[in-house]
């Protein structure tokens, strides 16, 4: 438990990322929570156990659906987005399946941003098609769009803000206002600001979801997700997207290294959003550069949103050379300190060509129709000294340009 420090408030999100749900007396004054690797839990009696399946008695079953480490992850999440609840998984796409599939049927259909993460957007157009669920792709920066093509057996809308990997920033209020006039659910993709910089669930969005291996791990050294929500779509989620229908449990291990991701979360974005934000300055005004995506840039085009949803513009910055795709391979390749690799979120700074890698899911027709350009770079700028960044960043582009 963590008792309120200040009066009329809750403490503040660092604070809550660091001591909310531990109490190190319960676990013989370990200041860092125990890990507890464990399958299987013993009951007091044959009643408690049957209790405990029947729902009426709290406890831990078996750790497929509940591990007590991942409990304190669980609630310190669910606590950062302002939120009930939150379910953490093996992945971000184990969060995103559990959810679908615990919330769709055949014959239902959801609408769904043009631009996503290449998987998610497969998951979605190639697999969840197969087994009888519409899919609509529209344009959600224009909600106009989306309001179009809701049909009476709408069940979601789905987006990501900032969006992967151009960075196209989704109205949430917007969206989400449309949804609940026709009861249809909004999910938002929250990986790329963390609740660090944003909350959906503050603008109306009823879920939440994580790729908790990018920012809230932060390290790199992960692989998690969470869906994060009311209490009982949650819970619903655990007992059958996560219990029976994935099984995309998360380790014990992991759950303990993104508990450690989550203390310096709120210090870490902020840096991230400092950095980024001086790389996409300087890009802005080179002349090699062709255009920068960059929600922290008063040129984006939609900064007035950003304003209103966002504190600051994230780590990543997307941008493209006026020498195109061969150029910005030559520059790729020519980086020194920044490494070429296709997560982000990490304290090393990375770089990625999204057409051939982690949109390749999507075909070229797609990629030129949703805004994908084949020349398109995007760097997850890093926990770097900033000025190493950009002396990184600006020779490279000095030896693209003479050849």
């Amino acid at each position: 438990m963590l008792h309120k420090l200040r009066r009329n408030s809750q403490p503040g999100l660092s604070t809550r990322a660091i001591h909310l749900g531990y109490d190190p007396a319960r676990a013989d004054g370990a200041l860092t929570p125990p890990v507890h690797l464990t399958s299987t839990y013993v009951f007091e009696s044959a009643e408690h156990g049957a209790e405990l399946f029947a729902g009426t008695r709290d406890g831990y079953i078996y750790g497929r659906t509940r591990n007590p480490t991942q409990t304190i992850l669980e609630e310190r999440l669910a606590s950062l987005e302002d939120a009930e609840a939150a379910l953490a998984t093996a992945s971000g796409m184990g969060a995103i399946s559990a959810t679908l599939w615990t919330l769709l049927a055949a014959g239902g259909h959801v609408v769904i941003d043009r631009v996503l993460y290449g998987n998610t957007f497969a998951l979605f157009t190639k697999g969840l098609t197969r087994f009888g669920v519409k899919v609509t792709v529209a344009d959600f920066t224009r909600p106009e769009t989306v309001a179009d093509a809701i049909c009476g057996d709408t069940r979601l809308l789905f987006f990501e803000t900032p969006a992967n990997p151009n960075l196209r920033v989704i109205d949430i209020g917007a969206i989400a206002a449309i949804g609940r006039t026709v009861d249809v659910l909004t999910i938002v993709d929250n990986t790329f600001a963390t609740p660090a910089l944003q909350r959906p669930l503050a603008h109306g969005a009823d879920l939440v979801v994580h790729s908790a291996t990018k920012y809230l791990g932060g390290h790199g050294d992960l692989i998690a997700g969470a869906v994060v929500g009311s209490a009982d779509i949650v819970k619903r989620i655990r007992l059958q997207g996560l219990r029976y229908l994935t099984g995309a449990t998360l380790s014990p291990i992991s759950a303990f290294l993104v508990l450690r991701g989550l203390k310096t979360l709120e210090l870490r974005m902020a840096q991230h959003s400092r950095s980024a934000l001086a790389v996409a300055e300087m890009l802005a005004a080179h002349p090699a550069v062709a255009a920068v995506h960059y929600p922290g840039l008063a040129s984006f085009p939609q900064a007035q949103i950003v304003r209103r949803q966002m504190s600051a513009g994230s780590g990543l910055v997307a941008f493209e050379l006026k020498g195109g795709l061969d150029q910005g391979r030559a520059l790729m390749n020519r980086l020194e300190q920044a490494q070429r690799g296709v997560s982000l979120g990490d304290a090393e700074t990375l770089v990625q060509h999204p057409a051939s890698m982690t949109h390749a899911a999507y075909s070229a027709q797609e990629r030129a129709a949703h805004g994908i350009s084949d020349g398109l770079i995007r760097m997850s700028v890093g926990l770097e000294n900033t000025e190493d960044i950009l002396d990184d960043l600006d020779w490279a582009l000095r030896q693209v340009e003479t050849g």
